[in-house]
């Protein structure tokens, strides 16, 4: 029986850890990997302390913490479902059950598919989402990236020194994005834009060799050999619990980090807290942990 289960260790989950072994809180931390969202950003420009510092360096750094802190993981493993049981949190994942007394869910976001065919099959072999972690494995190659914000033209510039050519799909009739950023790309003479397309079908054969792309009405083939899937993100809280979503699948959490069971805390990106920023994430995972702390006292008290 653990004091408390963090679920998640990106910026939020890391914090409410770091947290929590200061409080000398019985705890533990389940997650699919360390660093969450970070891990896939190129330059960070306003985190407080850095004035530049690249993901996998702050990411290093959140690491780091975590060992001298002593922080017990289980890495590598999803959560299916959470359960109160009386006085007692039930956290499944697809290897195991651990019981808490409290839980901070700091699960993140995840990027959001297409939903065409071909996209599972050949996903690792050609579709990828993460320019940051898979660019350099298409040095030389035609690639294409989707989407028309930040995150698609943050991939593309990432893409423009690795790739021979890159074709950006943009669902919308203009990009949703920074205008230095589409200027770079403007003038980069290496990208092809297409506004007002849409992806029908990704094909090929071991690995992907190709995208049927439709424009206007009139569909046309792209020979490409990878795929950067950059439309956005949807929040990792597809398991089973009866904490309270809005429309979007984000849970609801008050100014305490409190969701709508007793017991368990929510932090980032994860919930409807408005600014998806690292730095608003950290904060919001030390205030989880603080509150199940607060809680967990309570309780203590009240058992007297």
């Amino acid at each position: 029986m653990y004091d408390l289960i963090i679920i998640g260790a990106g910026p939020a989950g890391i914090t409410a850890s770091i947290y929590a072994a200061r409080k000398r809180m019985n705890f533990l931390v389940i997650t699919g990997n360390i660093g969450g969202q970070t891990l896939w950003t190129t330059n960070i420009e306003n985190y407080t302390g850095y004035q530049f510092i690249t993901g996998a360096e702050l990411v290093q750094k959140f690491i780091e913490q975590l060992e001298q802190s002593r922080v017990q993981l289980k890495q590598g493993e999803k959560v299916i479902s959470i359960k109160k049981e009386g006085e007692t949190l039930k956290v499944t994942t697809d290897k195991a059950a651990y019981e808490a007394r409290a839980v901070v869910i700091a699960s993140g976001k995840v990027p959001r598919k297409l939903g065409v065919p071909g996209e599972e099959e050949y996903r690792n072999k050609g579709v990828a989402y993460c320019a940051a972690c898979d660019a350099p494995l298409f040095s030389g190659m035609e690639v294409a990236v989707a989407g028309g914000g930040n995150s698609a033209l943050d991939a593309t510039l990432q893409l423009m020194n690795i790739a021979s050519h890159i074709s950006l799909i943009d669902a919308s009739p203009r990009f949703k994005a920074d205008p230095v950023m589409i200027e770079k790309i403007e003038a980069s003479g290496k990208v092809t834009v297409y506004h007002a397309a849409s992806i029908e079908r990704i094909h090929g054969d071991t690995f992907m060799q190709g995208l049927t792309v439709r424009q206007s009405g009139k569909a046309f083939e792209l020979p490409v050999k990878g795929l950067f899937v950059e439309i956005g993100y949807v929040p990792a809280s597809d398991f089973k619990s009866d904490v309270a979503l809005n429309e979007y699948g984000e849970i609801l959490v008050n100014c305490n980090s409190e969701t709508s069971v007793p017991g368990v805390f929510a932090a980032g990106d994860v919930t409807d807290v408005s600014a998806k920023q690292i730095i608003v994430a950290c904060g919001e995972g030390a205030k989880a942990t603080i509150a199940a702390f607060s809680y967990l006292e309570r309780h203590k008290q009240e058992a007297l």
